[in-house]
């Protein structure tokens, strides 16, 4: 009953941003990102906003060698797990060392386009159970499951079979979304795109173009806007990015197709404009993004809050930008960092004491790869 009451008030309150996948040109200048007015409610009294500039520093290599590495999630004790998208592994990395020990592949994984083994996240109550859920392209559609981690047994074995916890969601060769993650309230959140199938992410009976947010069960969480639907928000053309704030606010990415990538944040019910819109509308029923980008400049895909600071990952950005935060609104002009010095950036997660955790995705079919690739990273920033 605690938790019930718990996701309600939540349900209420928390706020969410998108995360997509981008196509096609666009040009605007380092830096170019911008804040969007009247969009989202303003920061509450006695919240103040992050500092402008900031810095990073990248502190070290911490693994390398790695095929299509999409998703992350920290263990308890340190060490990072990272699944391969077309491989349909999960590897274990030392985070001392640098050590790569595979668990095993995760089985009914079928790897085309931009479909694969991606977003992988932890149980809530890891300590106890050891399970460790993930995201994945299916034959016939994405779906999340749950599987046991078992570190005893042979490196290869120690991956239970799936539970599948949740299924049906459209695929395609674009547009998977991907990106899973528990929230404050204990609920299981989950990106999603809409295949390719622009009408998808208006149509609220649908899957695709939507954020979920459902239990550990996969039931629709209590709380959801829309009644018996794990729908949260709708109107996404490919969400690939999640990350809640200090006040348990969900912010998120959204790839755009030709023009505008977007930082949102999101509130339950609410329509993110896909495909009626790309970028800021006038449209008052449409939630414009807190942030822009020209999608030659980003192409996001991770993000992270840090400090009162969302990073965000690029793709064909090649690059790592930094938005501070006032509440829920972008308090100055985006700013970027490590401009085309490790190539595409799939995954930015917060490592704790000022640092992140970077994972970058230049063996993905899009990039240039270099030698090392692909690598993850650890990053000092402020």
């Amino acid at each position: 009953m605690q938790r019930r009451a718990v996701a309600a008030v939540l349900a209420a309150t928390a706020l969410l941003l998108t995360a997509g996948c981008s196509s096609g040109a666009g040009g605007a200048p380092a830096g170019g990102g911008t804040t969007a007015s009247g969009s989202v409610p303003s920061a509450r009294a006695g919240e103040s906003a992050a500092p402008a500039k900031g810095a990073v520093t990248v502190l070290r290599t911490v693994t390398e060698g790695l095929k299509t590495p999409w998703g992350l999630a920290a263990l308890p004790g340190g060490d990072l797990l990272v699944s391969s998208r077309d491989e349909g592994t999960i590897t274990r990395i030392d985070t001392a060392t640098g050590r790569k020990t595979e668990l095993g592949k995760v089985s009914g994984v079928a790897p085309a386009g931009e479909g694969g083994l991606l977003g992988i996240a932890l149980s809530p109550g890891y300590a106890a159970d050891h399970m460790i859920y993930a995201y994945f392209t299916s034959a016939s559609d994405n779906r999340i499951v749950r599987m046991l981690y078992d570190e005893h047994k042979p490196a290869g074995e120690q991956l239970g079979a799936p539970d599948t916890i949740f299924k049906g969601i459209p695929k395609g060769n674009i547009h998977n979304g991907g990106r899973i993650a528990f929230g404050p309230d204990g609920m299981l959140y989950a990106g999603t795109g809409e295949s390719g199938e622009r009408g998808l992410a208006q149509d609220r009976k649908s899957l695709g173009g939507k954020i979920l947010r459902m239990t550990p069960e996969g039931e629709p969480a209590p709380g959801n806007p829309f009644p018996g639907s794990a729908v949260y928000s709708y109107g996404h053309r490919n969400v690939q990015g999640l990350a809640w704030d200090s006040r348990q606010r969900l912010f998120a990415s959204e790839f755009g197709q030709d023009t505008w990538d977007e930082l949102n944040a999101i509130v339950p019910g609410g329509n993110y404009g896909w495909p009626r819109a790309e970028g800021r509308s006038s449209d008052p029923a449409l939630r414009n993004p807190i942030a822009q980008w020209h999608t030659d400049d980003a192409s996001p895909s991770g993000i992270a809050y840090v400090d009162g600071v969302i990073w965000m990952a690029g793709l064909k950005g090649r690059r790592l930008w930094r938005i501070p935060l006032q509440g829920t609104r972008a308090a100055a002009a985006p700013q970027s960092f490590l401009d085309g010095e490790y190539g595409r950036l799939r995954t930015v997660a917060a490592a704790g004491g000022g640092k992140v955790w970077l994972v970058t995705s230049n063996t993905d079919g899009r990039g240039t790869p270099k030698k090392g690739d692909d690598r993850v990273l650890e990053a000092e920033v402020k």
